[in-house]
């Protein structure tokens, strides 16, 4: 579905990410693991045409998207929940929302999709009309995932779902990313709660200095032990 090759992306003379290459399947989670400053949201942003590549190809559903502008990527199927949420706060939840869903026309559909993520977050039916910068930081990444859904992607792009939330909200954040998966949504997530993200993963990729370390099944590369002392805390 998602086929990267040889990419490289650059700030100036800074080289962050040095020649890599990943592949996402459709219906899989993917998952990027690393430490900060490694490239991992550098390569999304790259994914999203929010950066352009210095060199290598991003192929999605089999046609080159690297070069092109954010909202044609949108239009291609990919939708991406930023790191830092990049909620609208002065806006209400449903405002949020429908931004979400800027692209596109088809009212009875949007009104479906805006059903599912209230389903999906109930949270969020809750303070459907409070201003976004009002609500708590757990309920701001809820917002983030359910407005990118909004825009029906084929491909959800995850980056740091869990950051700065508590440890009871860390695990409903997983638990809907997987129902999201199993709702027929291919994701790939980048994390700094690598035994979270390895969990709910089917494989993963380390990323270390803009370089694929090492990449395989996400649950062998939760035994492995390079990984387990880098990374889990072992």
């Amino acid at each position: 579905m998602l086929k990267i090759d040889n990419l490289e992306v650059a700030y100036g003379n800074i080289k962050a990410i040095k020649g890599i290459s990943l592949e996402v399947n459709e219906g899989e989670i993917v998952t990027l693991i690393g430490s900060n400053g490694a490239g991992k949201s550098t390569t999304l942003r790259a994914i999203s045409g929010l950066l352009k590549p210095r060199g290598g190809s991003i192929t999605f559903m089999g046609e080159r998207i690297d070069g092109l502008e954010g909202h044609d990527v949108v239009k291609k199927g990919i939708c991406h929940s930023p790191e830092g949420r990049r909620i609208f706060p002065r806006m209400t939840v449903e405002e949020n929302l429908d931004l979400g869903a800027f692209l596109r026309n088809d009212k009875e559909g949007i009104a479906a999709d805006k059903e599912r993520v209230l389903e999906l977050f109930p949270r969020l039916r809750e303070r459907i009309t409070q201003k976004a910068g009002t609500m708590s930081g757990g309920e701001q990444q809820m917002l983030a995932v359910a407005r990118a859904l909004m825009g029906q992607p084929k491909l959800l792009i995850l980056d740091e779902p869990s950051m700065g939330l508590a440890p009871v909200l860390v695990d409903l954040i997983f638990e809907t990313i997987q129902k999201i998966n199993q709702q027929g949504t291919t994701i790939l997530l980048v994390e700094q709660n690598a035994l979270a993200a390895l969990s709910v993963a089917k494989r993963a990729y380390v990323l270390e200095s803009g370089i694929i370390k090492m990449s395989g099944n996400a649950k062998d590369l939760q035994s492995d032990p390079e990984v387990t002392k880098a990374y889990l805390g072992g």
